[in-house]
């Protein structure tokens, strides 16, 4: 985790300057993608979101200094007095005025500090495919990003579905992962709670797809494939933070671009089974890592 907390110093050392992502990303000897998408996952916010929360820290100790709002804003890249109060309030709940006042409380982000954790206390059952190219076919819409409990948009997709066409969708399925897929795709660069993401209900196929379904050409490349069992839908939420907090930064691969796939059989009653995550992945450079 050291070209990790590198980054997170690059950050601190001008609030004010503009910071490039990509820049960070090199500091942590890895691709923008993997970063943001590790970030989110190991801070629990997305790198835009933690530099803006690290930005209003920094100003409202120069406001409650004195400072005049239209300065700070300024200082810290706000196009007017007016945005920097809305995001001042935002986070703080008090416009800068208010924060001036005696008794008034205010949060802070700390600079974070990330640490790699060895307990092995997750048995995290894998394997690597080396997969060619395939082709997802089904039906996609656009819903909200929930971290924790069921998805109430993802439920209400779902049991809008005509169950002859996920039977003609079944039919298409002729290779791996078999079956009936749950596909995340497309997914907002914040990751926060409530931002969006292209969830499909498809399969995996070689075959052209048939009129009034959407269809998306996946290239070959290299996944890691997670299992897991037990209590849905928790089961397969932790199965992803497990990924990116504990697999992910002790083996030498990154994310890479492209769907999500989960593979699921739930037992009848529906709150236990089995799943499947396949997630794209990439090889680090032999020089990305270091002891």
């Amino acid at each position: 985790m050291q070209e990790w907390n590198r980054a997170i110093e690059a950050i601190e050392q001008d609030l004010t300057a503009d910071i490039d992502v990509g820049n960070l990303a090199r500091i942590a000897l890895t691709s923008e993608y993997h970063f943001r998408r590790m970030f989110s996952s190991l801070a629990g916010l997305p790198v835009s979101e933690y530099i803006r929360r690290r930005r209003l820290t920094a100003a409202s100790a120069e406001i409650i200094d004195g400072g005049t709002v239209l300065a700070v804003a300024v200082r810290y890249g706000y196009a007017s007095a007016e945005a920097f109060t809305r995001a001042f309030k935002a986070m703080h709940g008090l416009t800068p005025s208010e924060a001036r006042q005696a008794g008034a409380v205010l949060h802070s982000q700390p600079q974070l500090r990330f640490h790699l954790r060895v307990e092995g206390n997750t048995d995290m059952k894998h394997r690597m495919e080396d997969k060619s190219a395939f082709r997802l076919i089904g039906l996609k819409a656009r819903v909200p990003l929930v971290h924790e409990g069921p998805n109430q948009a993802i439920i209400d997709f779902q049991r809008g579905l005509d169950p002859a066409v996920t039977q003609r969708l079944v039919g298409l399925s002729d290779m791996e992962p078999a079956g009936p897929l749950s596909v995340t795709d497309n997914i907002d660069e914040q990751r926060s709670e409530g931002s969006g993401l292209d969830y499909w209900h498809a399969v995996a196929s070689s075959q052209p797809a048939p009129e009034g379904f959407a269809a998306m050409d996946v290239p070959a490349g290299l996944w890691v494939v997670f299992e897991t069992e037990g209590k849905f839908p928790e089961v397969l939420q932790s199965m992803w933070a497990d990924a990116a907090t504990e697999w992910f930064p002790a083996n030498p691969y990154r994310w890479a671009p492209g769907p999500e796939l989960l593979s699921v059989q739930v037992e009848a009653g529906g709150t236990h089974g089995r799943g499947q995550l396949w997630i794209p992945v990439e090889r680090e450079e032999s020089g990305d890592r270091q002891d």
